[in-house]
């Protein structure tokens, strides 16, 4: 797998956290160690924040959930992150202004990832962000993914 140039995953971790608020430093954490395993600790600080964000919002917002699922894998290209959960209920990021006091996730998701998104599953959704991993590069023209139909 080491010759991987494309989308095909390089490295992959998938796991399965409880829906409460204990696993958010869990899920950071195993990033952490994950990130320096695959000698990438340069998206470390943002890979961070993004599962952090979206982690909180899966545990605070899914109905009928008691598992999520963190999934991280990595191209030569980018690192995705992806949070599971069995709600059916997309994310409804908000507008937010100086004077509000929460609902800021998203802008931060936006401002972080090359792109993000939400897909449907089997069993609910999954909400999707990608960071790039080539030297010098940032966050790109990101858009929330819409559900065809």
């Amino acid at each position: 797998m080491e010759t991987n140039t494309g989308g095909t995953p390089w490295r992959r971790l998938l796991m399965t956290l409880p829906a409460c608020s204990e696993s958010v430093r869990m899920g950071r954490h195993t990033t952490r160690v994950v990130l320096s395993a695959w000698r990438l600790p340069s998206l470390e600080e943002n890979a961070v924040l993004v599962v952090s964000e979206l982690l909180t919002n899966a545990i605070r917002h899914a109905r009928d959930t008691d598992a999520i699922e963190l999934d991280l894998h990595a191209t030569r290209a980018w690192l995705r992150i992806e949070i599971q959960d069995r709600d059916r209920q997309w994310p409804r990021p908000r507008v937010v202004n100086e004077l509000s006091e929460s609902g800021f996730g998203f802008v931060l998701i936006d401002a972080l990832a090359a792109k993000w998104g939400v897909r449907e599953t089997e069993t609910g959704k999954a909400v999707w962000a990608e960071l790039d991993i080539q030297p010098g590069s940032g966050p790109g023209q990101a858009a929330m993914a819409r559900p065809a139909g």
